[in-house]
């Protein structure tokens, strides 16, 4: 049945083994996914119990706790994934967590992502975002902002109170702080919502009030 609704939906949702805080982005019946995290076909059956046509995902970046679903999605729907090219090599690294959360290992023959770097780029109608290149997390940490919508996704690069790890591979703290310090001087508003790759959400203003990380890079 053809949706009524063709207001753009911004859904968080935390699919099990609760671990990771993934983005459901819809508009009538098509949707894309950012940091699709869990099994592949619990997001099938959700999608099409909701009668949802996947268009692309996105990820934040490349650890398996953000991509564990993408390559087996995209190759089910025929669709594009996209990760940043210096988080390539990180794909089938992960595997071993995914053993820790009893899901199935991204095969060595996945189906492969495609580039995406900084820029400002249409994901479906009515909605478009930037792409901020945020790396120190990990060598292709992006974040993703949706100036219409009032939205930052932040991945791992920046929570409520902290800074993700760096002492993954890839990782580098002087570039993280560099990260953290380039979306400060975005200077977005106050109540710009934020969501982080775990953990509780926040706003510019609580991040600004709470976290000790966010600041300038002076």
């Amino acid at each position: 049945m053809q949706k009524t609704n063709n207001e753009p939906q911004f859904e968080i949702l935390r699919m099990p083994p609760e671990n990771t805080n993934s983005v459901l982005v819809s508009v009538g019946d098509d949707a894309v996914i950012f940091d699709p995290w869990g099994h592949a076909d619990a997001w099938s059956k959700l999608l099409e119990s909701r009668g949802l046509n996947l268009r692309a995902i996105y990820a934040t970046h490349g650890h398996s706790d953000h991509i564990s679903a993408a390559p087996a999605l995209a190759e089910k729907y025929n669709i594009q994934w996209f990760l940043n090219h210096a988080d390539h090599d990180l794909v089938l690294w992960g595997n071993p967590l995914l053993d820790f959360f009893q899901i199935p290992h991204i095969e060595p023959d996945y189906r492969r992502p495609s580039d995406i770097a900084g820029g400002h780029t249409d994901i479906l109608s009515g909605v478009s975002m930037d792409v901020i290149e945020t790396p120190g997390h990990s060598a292709g940490g992006l974040s993703y902002y949706f100036p219409d919508f009032g939205i930052l996704l932040a991945g791992d690069t920046l929570f409520r109170d902290s800074v993700g790890r760096c002492d993954l591979p890839g990782g580098d703290e002087s570039v993280l702080r560099q990260s953290v310090a380039k979306i400060y001087a975005m200077n977005l508003p106050d109540e710009i919502y934020v969501v982080h790759g775990h953990g509780l959400d926040s706003t510019i203003g609580i991040l600004k009030k709470q976290n000790p990380f966010f600041k300038s890079g002076d």
